[in-house]
Formats: structure tokens, C-alpha cells, sequence
């Protein structure tokens, strides 16, 4: 070959390798590009080639809301002690916005008396489908634990639902001096858990769960505001003493609907400093009826005003609806509904009374907790004691109450017909009644 013929053969040879390397860098170009969006496979043995760099982590895809109680040692046995779990599951969502606590179904989680705190993220989610036990021995409560079994404190944008029970296992409290009394030294305790409370806590939902079995009330809010209770079941035998349904004590826009609610005491029981209660679609019984009180004790002041209970429908209980308040108090209850409410085999379906006393005898007393604007409307169904009572302060007597198409026949297993009690000290009592003997 002569020395033209070997210029020309490089040149050829260079133009060809120029040419095949342009393509296969921008190949690999485009290959990175990729990477970035999907997890790299190997490591690029044999290519020549260093592999590309791991993708950053995206947050908001990759870090789970979920947070399940036996992902933290949770045994759900019903018989190992599962409060831990539970205390370190919340800590961790209470963290992540929109999280959601898992109590899964088909366990049983023995809980010892806790407070769990906020503030969390909002959105946070409590999802009880399996149960949830409370200790069944009364000895195994500290004296400092006696005042609420699962406690929320300072939470906003908070829900507990699902399908799952909390069971109080309060047999053993309503039958506690019975045996305590039989073992010489021991101390009757003088106070009794609630099952679920919350304090200082707003725009909280509790929804679908069933309570049972509180040692006393099972559902409790104190100082708490913009509260809804949806779609929940409550049952205690009526025998249970002073196991409230829920109860209600210086918190304000409150709803209750679609909800069954069996007890030994009121179904709902609204103390001082409630305003803005909207009860609807309720079935009460067994227990002591819906209640206002009891209001005013030991000369309190107490004030409760725009309530509206309608559509309910109450069954063998002692009372119907009724408002409730102890002599010598000071304050007010204003604006209150009662309408469309069903009663069936109820002792005293109607009730206002301004001499409540739970004892044989309570000292007389001036004062009163002044009761005005009280409207009863379409109270119907039928009564095993007396239809009608309505007792009112000599010193402060009710006013503007109205009773509108009230209809109350006896039970048919009744004494007999007592008559309505009405007391004399009334202004613009405006009745419309049928009472039937």
C-alpha cells in the first residue's frame, strides 16, 4: 500500500469511529435520564459505564399514614399488658399528617389506664375494629388512675371510628363494696373510671365503635368544643350505677345523632357550661332519660343554654327528658327543646325539677337556677308513674314554659293514673295537653 492509500484508509477508519461513538453517548444521555425515575437494576457490570445515582427519596410517596399497634409490640391477647404499644404507635402518628392508628379486628388488647396528649397533625385517625379491654380487677387501678381509663387530651382535627368495642369490664367496680365490705381493711375506692374522655380537645368525631361496660359514664368531653358523635352503640346493664351514656360538662357546639344508647343512668347527661347541643335520632333505654342537670349543687353557679333534643325515642327508663337543678344554686337555663320525642313505658316522661335532691332528705334552701324558655312538643307514648312534674322554685320560678301536643297514656302494666304535678310557681305556663287515665 502506498503512502496515499494509508491516509485514506485512516481517515476512513477515524470517520467510522467518530461516527458510532456520537450514538451510543447519547444512548447512555438518555439511559441516566430514566434513572432518575426508576430504581436502578445490577450494577452496570461489564458496560463500562459508572452506575447512575440513586434516586432522592419523595416523601410524601414513600412514607406511610398507617401505623399498626402490633408493629409495636402489641401481643393482642387480652391478656399481655398491650399499653406501650399503644403509647408508642400514637407518638408516632401523632407526627405525620392524616395518620391513622390501627387496633386491627379479630384482637384483644388489655389497655392500662393512659393519657394520650397532643397537639398532633391534624387529620389524625384512631381505627379501632378489634376490643379493647380495660383491667377487670379493681386492685390493679392506682388511686391516681381512677378518674378516666383511655384519657385525649389537647387534640384538634381528631376521630376514633371503626367496627371494634371498648369494654370497661365494670362488673367488678358496680359490685365493688358489696366486696370490699366483706374483706375487713380494704378501702371502697370513692371514685369510679370513666371508659373515654376528652378534655380540652376540638373538632373531635367519635363514630361507629360500641362502648360498653364503663365502670361509670362512658363517654365524657370537658372543656371541649365543635364535638360530633355519630352511628355509636353504649350498653351497661341498667342495673350499672351511674354509668352515663355521655356526658357533657363545659363544651359547646355539640351534635349526637344516629346512636343507640343503653345504661344505668342518663343516656345524656348536659352539665354547666354546655351551649349549642343538637341531640337527634337517639334511642335511649334502659337509664335515666336525657337530663339537664343536676345543676347548682352546693350553691355552684351554672348556666346551660340553647339545647335541642327531637327526634328521640325513650325506652323503660326512669325519666324521659327532664331538667334538673339543686336549691341554693345560681345561674340559668335558657332555650331548650325538647320535640318528636317517643316514650315508651317510661316512670316520668316530663320533668322539670328545682328541688333535686339524690339523697333521703336535702336541706331547704333559698336560690334557685332560673329555668326559662323551655318548649316540650310532641311528647307521645305511654308512662308507668306520672305523666307530668313539674316543680318550680318559690324564689325563682320558671318561665315561658310551653307544653304542646303532649299525648302520655298509662302503660298497661302500671300502677294506675297518677296525676301530672304542677308546681304553682310558674309564669306563662302554656299547656296543650291529653293525658289519658
Amino acid at each position: 500500500m502506498n503512502k496515499g492509500s494509508k491516509i485514506l484508509t485512516l481517515f476512513l477508519v477515524s470517520l467510522l469511529v467518530s461516527s458510532s461513538v456520537v450514538p451510543l453517548e447519547a444512548r447512555k444521555h438518555h439511559h441516566n435520564k430514566k434513572s432518575k425515575h426508576q430504581k436502578q437494576k445490577g450494577g452496570g457490570k461489564g458496560s463500562g459505564s459508572s452506575p447512575a445515582p440513586a434516586p432522592l427519596p419523595d416523601y410524601n410517596q414513600t412514607q406511610s399514614t398507617i401505623f399498626n399497634i402490633l408493629s409495636f409490640g402489641a401481643k393482642g391477647n387480652g391478656v399481655f399488658d398491650d399499653s406501650k404499644a399503644l403509647i408508642a404507635a400514637w407518638k408516632a402518628a401523632c407526627k405525620i399528617p392524616g395518620a391513622t392508628l390501627q387496633i386491627p379486628s379479630d384482637y384483644k388488647f388489655l389497655i392500662k389506664p393512659i393519657t394520650l396528649n397532643g397537639p398532633c397533625m391534624p387529620q389524625l385517625v384512631l381505627q379501632i375494629d378489634g376490643d379493647v379491654l380495660a383491667p377487670p380487677k379493681v386492685s390493679s387501678w392506682s388511686k391516681s388512675s381512677l378518674f378516666q381509663w383511655l384519657n385525649f387530651k389537647w387534640l384538634h382535627n381528631f376521630t376514633i371510628g371503626g367496627s371494634g368495642t371498648v369494654d370497661g369490664q365494670g362488673f367488678n367496680w358496680w359490685t365493688v363494696s358489696t366486696l370490699y365490705n366483706k374483706k375487713k381493711g380494704k378501702h371502697v375506692p370513692d371514685m369510679k373510671p370513666t371508659a373515654l374522655r376528652f378534655y380540652s380537645s376540638y373538632n373531635v368525631t367519635v363514630r361507629d365503635i360500641t362502648i360498653r361496660n364503663s365502670p361509670q359514664c362512658h363517654l365524657k368531653f370537658d372543656n371541649s368544643g365543635t364535638v360530633k358523635v355519630d352511628n355509636i352503640t353504649i350498653s351497661s346493664p341498667e342495673s350499672s350505677p351511674n354509668t352515663d351514656g355521655i356526658h357533657l360538662q363545659n363544651t359547646q357546639d355539640v351534635e349526637i345523632q344516629h346512636s343507640n344508647i343503653g345504661c344505668g343512668d342518663d343516656c345524656v347527661s348536659i352539665q354547666t357550661g354546655c351551649s349549642n347541643i343538637h341531640i337527634h335520632h337517639i334511642t335511649c333505654g334502659p337509664g335515666h332519660g336525657i337530663s339537664l342537670g343536676g345543676l347548682g349543687k352546693d350553691k355552684s353557679v351554672a348556666c346551660v343554654s340553647n339545647i335541642v333534643v327531637e327526634n328521640i325515642s325513650i325506652q323503660n327508663t326512669l325519666s324521659g327528658v327532664r331538667i334538673k337543678t339543686w336549691q341554693g344554686g345560681v345561674g340559668s337555663v335558657k332555650n331548650v327543646s325538647f320535640s318528636n320525642i317517643q316514650v315508651s313505658d317510661v316512670k316520668v316522661p316530663i320533668m322539670i325539677d328545682q328541688y333535686y335532691c339524690d339523697k333521703y332528705r336535702c336541706k331547704n334552701q333559698t336560690g334557685a337556677v332560673a329555668i326559662s324558655g323551655i318548649k316540650y312538643d310532641q311528647i307521645i307514648g305511654s308512662y308507668t308513674v306520672q305523666p307530668i312534674h313539674l316543680a318550680c322554685s318559690s324564689q325563682i320560678p320558671c318561665i315561658d314554659v310551653d307544653l304542646i301536643g303532649i299525648q302520655l297514656n298509662p302503660s298497661s302494666g302500671s300502677r294506675g293514673f297518677q296525676s301530672a304535678l304542677c308546681g304553682t310557681h310558674m309564669a306563662n305556663l302554656r299547656p296543650r295537653l291529653f293525658l289519658q287515665a
